[in-house]
């Protein structure tokens, strides 16, 4: 009896262990990405209203401005934080499909701080970046981190962390837990894994938790109201915006994929020999639309696009055109930032235009469809676009409509190039080139005594 009596605690300890190890390790994670996801969030819009008040009070400044904090950008991503550059989410697509190993260059502790860091000081010079990206990257990255307190961590506790990382990363930064779950199937693995699925859906729950908690109970671009009755002409506005965001997002994503097709020959030389002088000239192009733009294409775009949605924002036919070359011009450099916020901005532009043409319908209608439409144009996941979609703006109402456009827009993308994430993370996954060795010197040739050299074999 006191045999069994002293065993207890010792069960009891190694129970305790081994709910931490499998549950406690990967809840802790989640809270925490949560967490930083919100503060993060709250220092990119502290950061673009800081230089929303700078521009009005001096309008011409970003001519300066934009491009200097370009240079400081690349200088700091290319020096320091190789890895940090762009959205983030080709590197962990990367990293779950690669040998482990990579998950220590493109997931440290300095990538979380340069990717927060940098991406904030591009907002503070008006880039159109936004911040869910670089949160799925910061998300898998604290997790992945964690793997140091598992006894024996192995890779697919590695996986799982990854995974559930971003996939809590992408649901705090929207305050959409159910396209945090798509995000995970349909764009990170391609695929449901049920031994990873509850460790999944955990973390996510969790980090909602938090988001919910600091932020309260709200909807990313507030809520639409479609009426019970829908337009006759629906179908046909559903079809003409997804071939119409189909094309603009395909043709996006051939340019970021095909720059050596269509950059002129001495700028390519410029970006490769002196990338911080390629980045000035990037911010400057981005300052001049932004002032022909009336300041509506520097940031992300969630003021302009929320404002459509809501009727207060008037924007020009050409908003979604002028949104599309800042864009470019703030990815080309490699400056850390995504495109999933200018994205929806540019679709909201595009189902502004296409209001002209369905003056009878909705604005709001339109406008969804056409933020579905460009999102799943440029990622080509239409299940997660048309998710992330209604659970932004609670249009449950429109479910078959925006589940039709994002089918529509992802196909007629895919005749212009492949999945974007897919086709940058191959990038990542390749081996980086062998350090050339240095030539020896030359040592001038003698000729060999007869009587030294080796006799012949028998």
């Amino acid at each position: 009896m006191n045999r069994v009596l002293r065993s207890l605690p010792r069960r009891t300890v190694r129970r305790a262990r081994s709910i931490w190890h499998r549950y406690g390790i990967f809840w802790v994670g989640a809270i925490v990405v949560g967490l930083v996801a919100v503060l993060y969030a709250r220092l990119i819009d502290w950061g673009y209203n800081t230089f929303r008040l700078v521009q009005h009070d001096h309008v011409w400044l970003p001519l300066i401005l934009t491009p200097a904090v370009a240079a400081l950008s690349v200088w700091l991503t290319r020096r320091f934080f190789r890895g940090s550059e762009g959205s983030g989410i080709p590197q962990v697509i990367a990293v779950l499909h690669s040998p482990p190993g990579l998950g220590t260059r493109l997931l440290s502790p300095g990538i979380v701080a340069a990717k927060i860091g940098i991406s904030f000081l591009a907002i503070l010079g008006g880039f159109t970046i936004g911040r869910e990206g670089p949160t799925v990257q910061v998300g898998a990255a604290l997790m992945y981190n964690l793997r140091r307190l598992f006894p024996r961590s192995n890779a697919r506790i590695e996986r799982q962390l990854v995974l559930a990382g971003a996939a809590a990363g992408l649901s705090a930064a929207f305050n959409t837990p159910l396209a945090g779950i798509v995000f995970a199937i349909e764009e990170l693995t391609r695929s449901f894994e049920a031994r990873t699925s509850g460790v999944l859906i955990t973390a996510i729950i969790l980090a909602g938790i938090v988001a919910l908690g600091l932020n309260g109970n709200y909807t990313y671009f507030g809520t639409i109201s479609v009426g019970a009755h829908f337009p006759s002409l629906l179908a046909v506005a559903v079809v003409l915006t997804a071939v119409v965001t189909g094309i603009a997002g395909g043709l996006f994503c051939w340019l970021l994929l095909n720059t050596s097709r269509w950059i002129p020959a001495r700028l390519r030389e410029l970006h490769a020999s002196k990338p911080v002088v390629f980045a000035m000239v990037c911010g400057l192009i981005i300052a001049i639309v932004g002032l022909v733009s009336g300041g509506t294409t520097f940031g992300s775009g969630y003021a302009e696009a929320r404002g459509l949605l809501e009727g207060h924002e008037h924007l020009s036919v050409f908003y979604p055109l002028l949104k599309m070359v800042s864009m470019i011009g703030s990815y080309l450099p490699g400056i850390p930032g995504g495109i999933f916020a200018p994205s929806l901005s540019i679709g909201a532009g595009f189902g502004n235009v296409l209001h002209m043409v369905f003056g009878d319908m909705q604005l709001s209608m339109l406008i969804a469809l056409g933020m579905v439409g460009y999102l799943a144009a440029v990622t080509q996941s239409p299940i997660m676009s048309f998710v992330i979609v209604m659970e932004m703006i609670d249009g449950h109402a429109l479910v078959i409509s925006l589940m039709a456009t994002a089918l529509i827009a992802s196909r007629v993308s895919r005749f212009f190039a492949p999945p974007l994430y897919e086709a940058l993370a191959q990038r990542y996954m390749t081996p980086l080139p062998l350090p050339v060795p240095r030539a020896s010197p030359e040592v001038p040739e003698t000729e060999t005594p007869v009587d030294a050299e080796e006799p012949a074999t028998k």
